[in-house]
């Protein structure tokens, strides 16, 4: 460990002289954009000597729930003794919310000297034929190294960024592959048809790596099957494999029976909020069963049961004030908005709904929104503070047709593009008795999040 510092420290002396100048870098490179494809991070690796293959890995795809079902594998590792690193995206307030150890976020004096010891490659690789990596290989490229050489987690649970197949974070052979589902997003870059979707979150299956997945559309299954199955790796699917029945279920606590190929664990409790937490929590459950199972991870059953409690996961169903009552949740496709508008029927109680809502331009407002209508009584239409903002006179716009449509004419939709004076207003509106939910993209919530909790402003980028 010793010279890996003496290294680093070397390298420090280069590039950067603080933790916010090596992240500002990174994230001026946002406007590079997102280029598919695995080449750049082929040459990175290469280049750093391949530090993937020192790390055990857990690799999560899916469209929804992969935050959820990592926090709570990140736990159960963690209180069972294990050191874990966790890599997830977008990061909520903070860049280094992305790059964890054991649930603290990476130092800034170690991203400072991994970053100024990447930094050369990077340039090197953006001088070549390959052209320049983005803001995502960069960071990916960091949680890597810094994994690798600088805090040795015995586990890494993997986020993907977008789809698998040519994700940067794919560059890794994890031990075991998870996909939670899919939906309709980001189909603008994986494809246009729940298949095609499918087909790149596959893409993260590994020769001989067992796969959970709780995908449940029978023509994507098809695919995650298919390709399961030409790469030889076991497939345990929801509802085939393995399973999941709700015991009991209230506002903060939830409980439910596991059953395996391996074990049944009988009333599972969690805290997060919503009926797709039982499914996160069973797939993140039958990851866990594998690794016991083919890797000798030790779990001890009250340990695995207290850190399922314990887990928590920032912006998804979360209750950041009391007085008035504010949910904030980073529901921003049409499944998530199903999943949102189910929670609020089913766990929540309320006289009146008023609703925040702040979107990117590139989403599926249309079918999100028709979940979402008839449970509101008031439609705030704002905008995050990111440059693929959706205008929110046009939400508005389409909004009040939807309302019409869906015989909804007594929602008071507004506009209001600022989203601070968006809070205020919810604020204003909402009584004891009701709820105010602010939902949409991560870079609203992250934004709102900060600025509840904290009165500052997040950091940005994904």
């Amino acid at each position: 460990m010793s010279d890996t510092r003496a290294q680093l420290n070397e390298a420090a002396a280069g590039a950067f002289q603080t933790a916010a100048e090596a992240i500002d870098w990174i994230v001026h490179l946002i406007p590079f954009g997102i280029k598919p494809g695995l080449k750049r991070m082929e040459q990175l690796m290469e280049l750093l000597d391949h530090p993937e293959r020192r790390l055990k890995f857990i690799h999560v795809a899916g469209t929804n729930g992969k935050g959820s079902v990592c926090a709570y594998l990140t736990e159960v590792l963690k209180q069972s003794g294990y050191d874990v690193g966790t890599f997830t995206s977008p990061y909520i307030q903070k860049y280094t919310d992305r790059i964890r150890l054991n649930g603290e976020n990476i130092a800034d004096e170690d991203l400072l000297r991994v970053v100024n010891k990447i930094k050369p490659l990077v340039d090197e690789v953006a001088a070549s034929d390959l052209g320049q990596p983005t803001m995502f290989e960069v960071s990916t490229a960091v949680a890597i190294e810094y994994f690798a050489h600088v805090a040795y987690p015995d586990f890494v649970v993997w986020e993907t960024g977008m789809g698998g197949r040519l994700d940067s974070t794919n560059v890794v052979t994890p031990l075991v592959s998870v996909i939670t589902n899919i939906g309709h997003d980001h189909m603008e870059i994986l494809g246009d048809t729940i298949e095609k979707v499918a087909a790149e979150k596959a893409g993260i299956i590994k020769a001989g790596v067992p796969v959970v997945t709780a995908v449940n559309q029978p023509e994507a299954l098809e695919v995650i099957e298919q390709t399961a199955k030409g790469k030889n790796s076991t497939l345990y699917s929801n509802d085939r494999q393995f399973r999941y029945e709700l015991v009991a279920s209230a506002e903060d606590e939830q409980t439910f029976n596991f059953y395996s190929p391996f074990r049944n664990i009988p009333k599972v409790g969690i805290s997060l909020n919503g009926s797709h937490q039982l499914q996160n929590a069973a797939v993140a459950l039958m990851a866990i069963e594998l690794l016991r199972q083919y890797y000798a991870l030790i779990v001890e059953d009250d340990v695995l049961l207290q850190a399922m409690r314990d887990t928590k996961w920032a912006g998804r169903l979360e209750m950041i004030s009391s007085s008035p009552r504010i949910l904030i949740d980073g529901a921003h496709n049409p499944e998530g908005g199903a999943v949102l508008a189910q929670a609020l029927r089913e766990t929540y109680t309320y006289n009146k709904l008023h609703f925040v809502m702040g979107m990117l331009s590139t989403k599926n407002h249309s079918e999100y929104l028709r979940h979402i209508l008839p449970l509101v009584d008031t439609l705030i239409l704002t905008e995050p503070d990111w440059h693929k903002k959706e205008d929110a006179a046009k939400l508005a716009e389409l909004a009040r047709t939807l309302c019409q449509e869906i015989d909804r004419k007594n929602v008071d939709v507004i506009v209001e593009p600022d989203w601070k004076a968006a809070l205020e207003l919810v604020k204003s509106r909402t009584a004891q008795d009701d709820l105010a939910v602010v939902s949409g993209t991560l870079y609203l919530i992250g934004d709102v999040r900060s600025w509840i909790l904290h009165q500052s402003d997040s950091e940005k980028g994904w």
